[in-house]
């Protein structure tokens, strides 16, 4: 079984469970020494504010979590209940507002001062159900629970059983689960460590002007510690376990920090994801940003009919900032970003760029990308040129500006003064 696998398969369950009850929301939680980190959630996690990777305290909870299902609250600001609405403590059978609930005690006779009994200590819980989960050695793994906002009838007995049932159906699913929660906690450690640390580094492509081969641009591109793994590689881990916005920012700002560095005839592009530029990057941008930067949007991310998106790069242009959309040429996605947010400036992929000397069908995609940018008002970059037959073939379509390591490699700030007596006049993308 692969990892996303287990964690599809895993939610299937939860949702089942969570419509048998007629709960609100259903989740697996690990135990993690002092708490429970929540794995897996389906239904309404706004609604309780929760998210996966939350933590929330074990508090009492005891080694073995007996398989509960009660009221959790009797009305807003009352002491926690447990089974059969019995305050914490109690005996079993107590009744604190339980019966007016119309709530059934524990399936098994369970506890009354864990977590699980007083509703995970969480605010607007009126119901929860919860079992505990072991993995296939037998050891505790963590515990399965439903919440609902309104307290609601149960039928104790059949409803523990259906528990235990998927309980018993996550017991092999929960060790590929630790797996790959794991291997997510090592992401976000190694994440964690680059934004600690200020951010990926960030290195310098030239972009030309192909027909004197003058350098009219940079594009901003960020390096990781030990490159064991792409950039892109990094930003999907990244986006894996929640960071993804947060490091583009920062790599986002390191570019913009050289801004005034470079002279004014030189464009700068940025990378960022859909996603980044609807948080909001304009905070980002120096004042003298008007003209001289491009964002490029990247298409590793698919874009939907979000018109946040739209509105953030309105947003964008009303600073001056100029957009470009990546990777055109190799996907609907891309041709869907065109027709979306008209960009001033289309990068065509390396991808079609690579052989397109040999290639007649690579020739065509170019040579109908130029015609495009001429009824938009645009105009096209061709990433990823390395030979001297792609250059000129390039050039044939009338694409105007190129980058790749034919024509430059990346390089340090200190590398880019270089080439500023190279640098003679601006790029001219509209």
């Amino acid at each position: 079984m692969d990892l996303p696998q287990a964690e599809s398969i895993v939610a299937d369950l939860l949702d089942i469970l969570r419509r048998q009850l007629g709960m609100d929301l259903a989740m697996l939680a690990r135990v993690e020494d002092d708490h429970l980190v929540l794995q897996v959630l389906r239904g309404d996690t706004a609604g309780f504010g929760m998210a996966a990777g939350d933590r929330l305290p074990r508090r009492a909870l005891p080694d073995e979590v007996q398989p509960v299902i009660a009221a959790a609250r009797n009305s807003p600001g009352d002491e926690p209940t447990g089974p059969h609405g019995a305050t914490p403590g109690a005996t079993p059978g107590a009744t604190a507002g339980g019966a007016a609930d119309g709530i059934s005690g524990s399936t098994t006779g369970g506890t009354t001062d864990n977590d699980s009994a007083a509703g995970f200590g969480l605010p607007g819980v009126g119901a929860y159900a919860c079992v505990p989960v072991h993995d296939g050695n037998g050891r505790l793994y963590g515990v399965l629970a439903c919440l609902a906002h309104l307290p609601r009838p149960a039928a104790p007995e059949r409803d523990g059983r259906f528990l235990r049932l998927m309980a018993a159906f996550l017991t092999d699913a929960v060790l590929d689960l630790q797996e790959m929660w794991t291997r997510r906690r090592r992401l976000w450690s190694q994440v964690s460590d680059v934004i600690d640390g200020g951010g990926p580094l960030v290195v310098f492509q030239p972009i030309f002007r192909l027909r004197d081969q003058t350098v009219v641009g940079l594009e901003a591109l960020s390096r990781f510690p030990g490159m064991a793994e792409d950039p892109q590689s990094w930003y999907a881990n990244a986006a894996t376990v929640g960071l993804a916005t947060e490091l583009e920012r920062m790599a986002f700002a390191r570019a913009c920090a050289i801004l005034h560095e470079l002279p004014e005839s030189l464009t700068l592009t940025i990378n960022a994801s859909p996603s980044t530029i609807i948080a909001g990057v304009l905070d980002l941008l120096p004042a003298f940003a008007d003209g001289r930067v491009v964002v490029e949007i990247t298409e590793h991310e698919h874009i939907t009919d979000d018109d946040r998106l739209l509105i953030a790069v309105e947003l964008l242009r009303d600073r001056g900032i100029r957009i470009a959309i990546d990777d055109i040429g190799t996907g609907y996605a891309g041709l869907e970003q065109l027709l979306r947010l008209r960009p001033e400036i289309i990068k065509l992929d390396g991808v079609i760029t690579r052989g397109i000397d040999t290639d007649p069908a690579r020739r065509a995609i170019a040579v109908g990308l130029v015609q495009v940018a001429g009824e938009t008002g645009g105009n096209i970059v061709a990433e990823g040129i390395e030979t001297t037959g792609e250059l000129a073939t390039v050039m044939a379509t009338g694409i105007p500006y190129g980058q790749g390591y034919l024509l430059g490699h990346p390089t340090s700030l200190a590398g880019v003064a270089g080439l500023r007596t190279h640098a003679t006049a601006p790029v001219d993308p509209g």
